[in-house]
This record gives C-alpha cells, sequence and structure tokens, in this order.
C-alpha cells in the first residue's frame, strides 16, 4: 500500500508541478514524479505553456531515472 506522501505526488496535475515560483520547490515536483507517463504529460503541459529549457532538462532525466530502474 502506498504511503500517503507517494499516493499525494502522484495526483499533482502537470500544472500543479510546474508553476511553483521557487526553483527548489519546482525542482522537488519533479523528481517525485512517479512514472513516465507524468513526465510525457509535464513535458506537453511545458512545451504549450512556458517552455523552460531548464524544466525541460529536468523533466528529460527524471524520464531517463525512471526507465532505469
Amino acid at each position: 500500500m502506498p504511503n500517503q506522501e507517494s499516493e499525494n505526488a502522484s495526483t499533482l496535475t502537470p500544472e500543479q508541478r510546474l508553476t511553483p515560483a521557487s526553483f527548489d520547490v519546482l525542482r522537488a515536483c519533479i523528481v517525485t514524479i512517479p512514472d513516465v507517463e507524468t513526465v510525457r504529460e509535464c513535458v506537453a503541459y511545458e512545451n504549450a505553456h512556458q517552455n523552460r529549457e531548464p524544466i525541460l532538462r529536468l523533466l528529460a532525466q527524471q524520464a531517463s531515472e525512471l526507465r532505469s530502474k
């Protein structure tokens, strides 16, 4: 059974993950993404809204880490 923290992390929308003003909070939101599908949704959201290169790089890194597990 997943703990509450994991459950909360997996229920955030791409918008909720990618709108924190603080880069540290934003990075934390990205590294807690639990699966590649959620990373894809966040990439699509970022491309459609802000298209920030550093954020896209963090998302790519998270996808890579998830795939290597």
